[in-house]
């Protein structure tokens, strides 16, 4: 290859990257929080411990990238017992499988300030395929990523044996996040 061509091809390649960028989370202003009902009365659970690597383009979101681990054993329901509870094998056997991931296949503008993500979402060693919208918006000189991802936790076999019944506990749980990100 002459010197010219591999110039031109170098440049063109660091251009293309050039356009996404990997944000840095703020931790303190991001939450991931999965809101399901039991015994129809709605409780919350947050995961203390996530990290989120986004390469946001916001000229082309659709060269934007997105993936989200979630540590399972991290998971709050505001009692002891109840996270205790949560980490057994008919749950999210925390031993087996220490973290719930997303990662996108693909990301595209759906009107202003709003885009469409579509992804492999993976939990106690079972993948399924998701999408859901997205906003984003500026705060602070950061980009707030927010967005509500419903799930329902029989495919990902969490709530085993006398667990499956969903009178007790609901089927449909919301996966609820907000991801602040910026450059610094």
């Amino acid at each position: 290859m002459k010197p010219v061509h591999a110039l031109v091809l170098a440049s063109l390649f660091a251009s293309a990257l050039a356009g996404a960028a990997v944000l840095k989370t703020d931790p303190a202003k991001s939450s991931v929080v999965a809101v399901f009902k039991q015994m129809n009365v709605p409780v919350e659970a947050n995961f203390k411990t996530f990290t989120a690597r986004i390469d946001y383009d916001a000229a082309r979101p659709e060269a934007s990238k997105a993936a989200v681990d979630m540590v399972t054993a991290s998971i709050d329901l505001g009692d002891a017992e109840y996270n205790r509870e949560v980490s057994k094998k008919e749950w999210f056997n925390t031993a087996q499988f220490p973290k719930a991931s997303f990662v996108s296949t693909s990301i595209k503008p759906a009107g202003p300030g709003k885009l469409t993500v579509a992804g492999k979402l993976t939990i106690k060693g079972r993948t399924a395929d998701v999408n859901f919208p997205l906003t984003v918006k500026t705060e602070s000189g950061k980009h707030l990523f927010e967005g509500q991802l419903p799930i329902r936790r029989l495919a990902f076999n969490i709530g085993e044996g006398e667990w499956k019944d969903t009178s007790m506990v609901a089927d449909e749980v919301v996966i609820k996040f907000r991801v602040s990100a910026g450059n610094n």
